[in-house]
Parts: structure tokens; sequence; C-alpha cells
């Protein structure tokens, strides 16, 4: 189905929001765990495929500030799946040429998960094609405070002045700094909300939302929220597209 994509606008990035692991699950009278894991091999598949279609960057949100509330098991079982998909993920990226990155306050997690990732992202830094950024232990509402806390410690010691705090001043202090904003994000499930994701980024992206559950969104499933894209008027400083 990739020559149907000719003629339209790739999305320089695309955010996603997966969402359905635990309902996937459920439908199929399986633990919420086989979800998690079946949504993990779900994402190693849209790597590729995002690298392949031209996409640049590729936002995922992975963990947020607000799943550590989740059952203890639930989450002791994802950070075990953290793990082994951290090695994994790194032969995925060097096969493809891509950059991994992960933004999120990643202090919480263990010490052997925190050098798994600064592995990962050490070992990619170096590669040219998509980057790929995880959301791990990440809410916007903390990063933006974070952020905050940040500046206003700059100002108090001299290094930037309050006056000539601007909007890429701000953005300069978020997790996301060097990575342009999203064109696209996408929510599967069906959920129409954004659940404290990347609330500065996504001021002027173009939302998609599927029905589908995370673990079976593939690449039409990509493809169908291109296609989306490029129907919109995009009027605000956003991509050109044909429709």
């Amino acid at each position: 189905m990739a020559e149907e994509l000719n003629g339209l606008v790739i999305p320089q990035h695309v955010a996603l929001i997966l969402d359905g692991n635990g309902r996937w699950a459920k439908k199929r009278g399986l633990p919420r765990t086989a979800g998690h894991k079946k949504g993990c091999e779900a994402v190693e598949n849209i790597v590729e495929v995002a690298a392949r279609m031209g996409i640049r960057y590729l936002t995922v949100y992975g963990f947020s500030t607000e799943n550590w509330k989740r059952p203890e098991e639930e989450v002791s079982t994802l950070m075990q799946l953290f793990r082994f998909y951290a090695k994994r993920l790194q032969k995925i990226a060097m096969a493809n040429n891509v950059c991994v990155r992960m933004i999120g306050e990643r202090s919480r997690f263990a010490p052997d998960l925190q050098k798994a990732i600064e592995g990962l992202e050490t070992s990619t830094k170096d590669n040219t094609g998509l980057t790929f950024v995880i959301a791990v232990n990440y809410g916007g509402r903390d990063e933006i405070t974070r952020a905050v806390r940040r500046m206003t410690q700059d100002a108090k010691n001299g290094i930037i002045e309050p006056s000539d705090i601007t909007e890429e001043t701000v953005a300069s202090y978020l997790d996301t700094a060097g990575i342009p904003d999203p064109d696209l994000m996408i929510r599967t499930s069906g959920e129409l909300r954004l659940s404290n994701y990347l609330l500065w980024q996504l001021a002027y992206a173009e939302f998609y939302v599927t029905d589908c559950l995370w673990p079976d969104f593939d690449r039409e499933e990509l493809e169908n929220a291109i296609r989306a894209f490029n129907r919109r008027d995009r009027r605000f400083g956003g991509i050109k597209t044909n429709g």
C-alpha cells in the first residue's frame, strides 16, 4: 500500500498515544500484561514502518507519571518489559539507522533501567535516520513545571533575564528541546483526550483518533492517519498539504 502515499505530504513529526492494550487483552480473555507485550511488538513494527516512510520524528507515550498508580503487579511487569525491549530496540534502531531519545523524569526508575536507557541513547546517538522519542515517566504538566524551575533558577543566577524570555526560550527548557513540534498526533482506542501528553508541543498539531486498539495498530492504520492529515486545510504555520 506504500504506493498509495505517492504525492502525499509525510508529516515530519508524528506523536502517538498508545491506548487500548488492556482492552485488547480483555477481549481475548488474556491478562492485561499480555496486552502490554503485544503493544510493545506493535511499537517495534511501527518504528520500522515510520523509518521507511520517511517520517523524521516519532514520539510515543510509553509510561506516564500517572501510570505509577496502576496495580503494583502491572507496573512491575511494565518495568520488566522495558528492560527486555530496550535490548531489542537497540538492534532494531541500529538496523534501521534510528536515533533513540527518552524524555521524562527517569530518576524514579531502578538504576539498571536508567543505565539501559542511557546505553540505548548513547549507542544510537550518531544514527541519522528517524529519531524515535519515548516518553517514560512523562507528564506534560510535570515537564513544564520542571522547565519553569530551571528557568527561574537561571534567572536568579543571572543566566537569563526574565524580560528576554520568549516562546523559544521556554521550548529550550523542555524535555523536547531541539525536536520540532509534532505535525500529527494519533490516539488509538477512540479516546478523545490528551492525557497530559505534550501539552506545549501539540499546540498546532492535527489530531487523528482511531477506534483501533494499539496492539492492532499497523502500517495500514498509519497510512490512514497520513491520508487524513493530508485532507486537512492547515492554515497556521504548519505543513501545506494537498487537500
